[in-house]
């Protein structure tokens, strides 16, 4: 009925590096507010007081690198251990250590999805046909795939749950966990694992599609070109249209 006009690799690579900078500077100055308004800083300095103090006492310093840690005698081992051990009886110490954690995790997801909210959804909202700045600029937009426009619960379902939660929050908080030492090779493997069903989805399927676009049934499309009906019933009507044309002109 009409051609998919759909948007260059590259056209679409320079409007994600464009958009992923905006996000990232709108992400960093809310987690910065987040974080003075949480006392984040308040929480790293008890921390830090609590390492320096109990450093001092044992004549240790806690905040080894690994390669130095691998260069202790087994003596120094066991005192650092000791040192260890005492810090964790202090409440202070151990409840900083808690917060920082904490408030890492949710400083780090509300910001990230600070930055999503406001340019992945609510300027594509205002500027229409799912377009992003990066979008606008280089002359890309998004459709349903089957050429409806896109709507707020289309671009929900793309940025929220696709962009934000499965291709962005669960990586980075894997990353954050296997970097606070909670988890492991079990992370890993699932990080591995969704960079896999990714690059399987952009190479295998027919239309090149990423997580967030099979899950909102939507295409980045060449905006100039693309034929976009604002709503079912338009699509409906055009198809029967074409379909009455093209029996008119059939040789009976």
């Amino acid at each position: 009925m009409y051609d998919l006009q759909k948007a260059s690799m590259w056209k679409r690579i320079s409007a994600f590096l464009f958009d992923a900078i905006l996000l990232g500077i709108v992400a960093v100055l809310f987690a910065w507010c987040l974080s003075a308004a949480l006392g984040y800083d308040g929480y790293t300095d008890a921390l830090d007081a609590a390492y320096a103090r109990y450093g001092e006492m044992y004549g240790v310093d806690l905040n080894l690198s690994l390669t130095e840690y691998d260069a202790l005698s087994p003596q120094e081992v066991e005192t650092l251990n000791t040192a260890y051990a005492a810090m964790t009886e202090d409440e202070e110490a151990v409840h900083a250590y808690n917060m920082i954690i904490n408030l890492t995790l949710l400083i780090t997801s509300l910001g990230i999805l600070a930055g999503f909210v406001v340019m992945e959804f609510i300027i594509p909202l205002k500027l229409g046909n799912g377009q992003t700045l990066g979008k606008k600029i280089f002359g890309i937009g998004l459709m349903q795939q089957d050429g409806v426009k896109v709507n707020g619960k289309i671009l929900f379902i793309r940025t929220i749950l696709g962009k934000y939660t499965m291709e962005t929050m669960v990586p980075v908080l894997i990353v954050m966990m296997i970097w606070f030492g909670i988890l492991g090779l079990a992370g890993t493997l699932v990080l591995a694992g969704i960079g896999l069903i990714q690059l399987l989805m952009l190479i295998c399927s027919k239309r090149r599609l990423v997580i967030h676009d099979a899950l909102a049934a939507t295409v980045a499309v060449d905006i100039g070109s693309q034929l976009i009906f604002e709503n079912r019933e338009a699509m409906i009507a055009y198809k029967e249209k074409i379909h009455a044309e093209q029996a008119a002109r059939a040789a009976y």
